[in-house]
């Protein structure tokens, strides 16, 4: 990985204001609002998780897929601007180059991921130290066919489509995958089970000692991080052909 570029792309990142509060203080102040009036209920939704550990990582689901998608996406606007052709004429390789989108993506998460927690923790969210790591593992590995759709969608998609891609795939994957609400055991449940959202807001049973993943979950993860890491292969190659 090139450090430059990645300091670079930190920098860029930093700036981009409107970025952070969205992906930042957005899923904060969701959890505020829908946690606070529920945070004596031990059994959210019959869910089996208390509603305060529940909404907290339902909201860093929320927060954290979007950063990574966007971390991709922002791939559009350097094709927009001509960026990625005079980057492709650099010594960056293509590998240090989309690396460093993902890269960028996941530490906007994991600044997400902490906020949430130190929201929960100060709401009342106790859980063992061991489960906090295992639980945050299985959310990291939850995005990582965010990440795959970010970089499609940045080379198959302009800089205008972005924004309405963005939005209308960060609400679709929170409603699918439980993160307003439980889903309880209906037609919404069974097809939210196959969205990797879904399995990443059930890492929340980790905090009361119970099982977040079934082999399901390991294999819908699994198969959309292999389907969108072969379709943004795919869209890179084509883009560059056609650049």
């Amino acid at each position: 990985m090139n450090t430059t570029y990645l300091k670079y792309e930190v920098l860029r990142t930093l700036r981009n204001r409107q970025g952070f509060i969205f992906s930042l203080l957005f899923p904060i102040v969701m959890f505020f609002i829908i946690a606070g009036p529920n945070k004596n209920e031990t059994n959210f939704g019959d869910s089996g998780i208390p509603a305060i550990t529940y909404y907290m990582v339902g909201m860093l689901t929320f927060g954290a897929i979007g950063a990574v998608i966007a971390g991709g996406m922002r791939i559009a606007v350097d094709r927009t601007a001509g960026w990625s052709r005079q980057l492709r004429l650099s010594p960056l390789t293509p590998r240090a180059y989309l690396s460093t989108k993902i890269v960028i993506g996941y530490l906007t998460a994991l600044m997400t991921i902490g906020l949430l927690y130190l929201a929960g923790i100060g709401m009342g969210a106790r859980m063992s130290f061991g489960h906090w790591i295992e639980m945050t593992v299985l959310i990291l590995i939850g995005l990582i066919p965010f990440a795959a759709i970010g970089i499609w969608g940045g080379h198959t998609f302009n800089e205008d489509a972005m924004g309405p891609l963005m939005g209308g795939s960060m609400s679709l994957f929170a409603i699918v995958g439980g993160s307003w609400f439980p889903l309880g055991n209906g037609v919404l449940a069974d097809i939210g089970a196959y969205s990797p959202s879904y399995w990443i807001v059930q890492a929340g049973h980790i905090g009361v000692g119970g099982q977040a993943w079934s082999a399901k979950g390991w294999i819908v993860v699994a198969a959309w991080s292999v389907v969108f890491a072969a379709l943004a292969a795919r869209a890179y190659r084509r883009d560059t052909r056609r650049a």
